[in-house]
């Protein structure tokens, strides 16, 4: 019997961070609901164990279901039948245990059939089941969408599509079009009022939806007549039971093969407008997609740990010249960098989740009553770290997944390029983690502003002055020296006065930062326990040398040369 959560003690780790006891009280309101639903815990220990207990079942399922079952799928697929999806038959079976588990809704409300658990710990299950099968976790991840159905949506709405998620209803977000992707202003499915009947209805096509035959889907359309950009568009809610969209087709990928990836075509879709006109992408949309791209971040994290142990095993098992290959400093040396990257990205991970969970708390405390100063104060703080956090979180993750999947294949040898092995198929689920969602590159447009607005270098004073056991002092000292190097870059870049130039360095910056923030969440993990003392040594001795590297190409670049680096035409 394997499970994914009790064998792996780095969760229960997180899952017991000192800051849970705020995020629990403030989720729980004090533990309000014990008096109404028996379920629910009535102090914090209480509700732990619940956490505990669904994440042992999450990891029990995983382990002894989904990852069984992830070859088959990924030969199978999905197909199209009678215009709906059709599941692998591995899908089925992994689908039907989750619902059974009772494991939709994880963070909804219990008045809607949820078990109004953090982010935290729906995180956590996110990262566990990616581990298992990162295509099946886009089809039970999109339960994201159900989130913005609870921080947007009617009362009535809430009321009749909640419930229905929680009791097993597949959902989506239909968002890009054939020529609408990263551009989401470009969209133009059109959402049209019928005042005779007092309904919407949505016509056009959209493409590369996850999940595109779901239950409810959340659809951005063009709500505004003569409109061109954000301003002009809204979103809705489709609802299955109309069939009233065809399933052009599913999309032959190269990996994540279980989740369908369709195009849509609406004629006519009877649809419910959410919230308030216009507000489609400039509100909703994007708490969606931050939504989505920590659930991003979570799958990233589960790919790693499955080629890390992939890769661990093999390199055990594998003997060449008389010894196993783990022997060898070539590989051995892969082996510890790969673990000091996992470490890390799951440390950013659920950093970035517990300040969304704050900031969302308080976000839904200040609907019920009249948030105190002091709390009003918390809530932007954690808003802006989550708003900052989210992009970085997203690109170092998904870069490191496909990094830990090349050098567990690299460490397979000949046999990582086969179908026996399941890193061939860990390879190609990885890729895609650093392109939907947004690209590398966007996330990099997105984080900018944590280092130009000093976000970043805020936080990482922070980090900086929390207390460290004396044998730490060390890596703090080293921190602090990159710290100085990194201002001194974002300095003279900042200081050309050019947004193209400071476009030019973005990703360098970011990810300068991103080995500073990560190289000490490692460093207080190992203040909290010394098992993580490698990866953080490690870790910060690699972000030291990559950070010293980036820094002498910024210094030795001016604004002239951004000539070199553009395309022409003409050649």
């Amino acid at each position: 019997m394997a499970n994914f959560f009790t064998d792996n003690p780095d969760l229960k780790f997180h899952l017991t961070h000192p800051l849970m006891k705020k995020i629990v009280a403030l989720k729980e309101r004090n533990f309000a609901d014990k008096d109404t639903f028996e379920y629910a815990p009535i102090d914090f220990e209480d509700a732990m164990d619940s956490y505990e207990k669904i994440l042992d079942i999450v990891g029990e399922i995983s382990g002894d279901i989904i990852a069984p079952n992830a070859e088959s799928v990924d030969q199978q697929g999905p197909k199209i039948e009678n215009n709906e999806v059709v599941y692998a038959d591995g899908t089925k079976q992994n689908l039907e245990a989750i619902v059974d588990a009772g494991l939709m809704g994880i963070t909804l409300p219990r008045k809607y059939e949820g078990l109004n658990f953090p982010i935290v710990p729906y995180i956590m299950a996110a990262d566990i089941v990616s581990r298992a099968d990162a295509g099946f976790v886009n089809i039970w991840g999109l339960q994201d969408c159900a989130e913005t159905i609870n921080e947007f949506a009617s009362e009535d709405q809430k009321e009749r599509y909640l419930p229905r998620i929680c009791k097993g209803e597949t959902a989506a977000m239909d968002l890009t079009e054939p020529d609408a992707g990263s551009d989401l202003q470009a969209v133009e499915l059109k959402a049209r009022y019928d005042e005779k009947t007092g309904q919407w209805y949505l016509n056009g096509v959209k493409r590369f939806i996850t999940n595109g035959d779901a239950h409810i889907s959340l659809v951005l359309a063009r709500s505004e007549e003569g409109t061109h950009d954000g301003r002009g568009l809204s979103m809705f809610i489709y609802d299955r039971n109309h069939k009233a969209l065809t399933i052009r087709r599913i999309e032959n990928k190269m990996g994540i093969k279980g989740s369908p990836t369709c195009e849509l075509v609406f004629k006519d879709a009877p649809a419910e407008l959410v919230g308030s006109r216009k507000m489609g992408l400039i509100k909703y949309v994007m708490a969606l997609m931050n939504g989505a791209r920590l659930g991003i971040g979570a799958q990233s994290v589960g790919i790693s740990e499955a080629a890390y142990r992939e890769a661990i095993e093999y390199a055990k098992e594998r003997e060449q010249f008389g010894k196993s290959i783990i022997k060898f400093p070539a590989v051995y040396e892969m082996l510890a960098v790969m673990k000091s990257k996992l470490d890390a990205s799951r440390s950013l991970l659920y950093e970035t989740s517990r300040y969304v969970d704050l900031y969302k708390t308080y976000m839904h405390i200040s609907e019920e009553r009249k948030l105190e100063p002091d709390e009003r104060k918390e809530m932007k703080k954690y808003q802006k770290l989550a708003d900052f956090f989210t992009p970085l979180l997203k690109g170092m993750a998904s870069e490191y997944a496909n990094q830990l999947a090349y050098d567990a294949v690299q460490i397979h040898g000949g046999s990582g390029f086969m179908k026996d092995y399941p890193v061939e198929r860990i390879y190609r689920d990885a890729r895609i983690t650093s392109i939907y969602e947004g690209t590398t590159q966007l996330q990099v447009v997105a984080a900018i502003r944590g280092v130009t607005t000093g976000g970043y270098l805020l936080r990482i004073r922070e980090f900086e002055a929390m207390p460290l056991k004396p044998e730490l002092h060390g890596y703090r000292r080293t921190l602090i020296i990159m710290t100085d190097e990194y201002e001194k870059v974002v300095k003279a870049v900042t200081d050309v006065n050019d947004l193209e130039y400071v476009d030019f360095h973005a990703r360098r910056m970011v990810e300068m930062a991103g080995n500073i923030i990560m190289g000490y969440l490692l460093l207080l993990d190992t203040e909290r326990d010394t098992k993580y003392k490698t990866s953080t040594d490690i870790f910060i001795k690699r972000g030291k040398a990559d950070n010293h590297a980036k820094a002498n190409f910024i210094f030795n670049s001016s604004i002239d040369d951004l000539g070199n680096y553009k395309h022409n035409d003409s050649e």
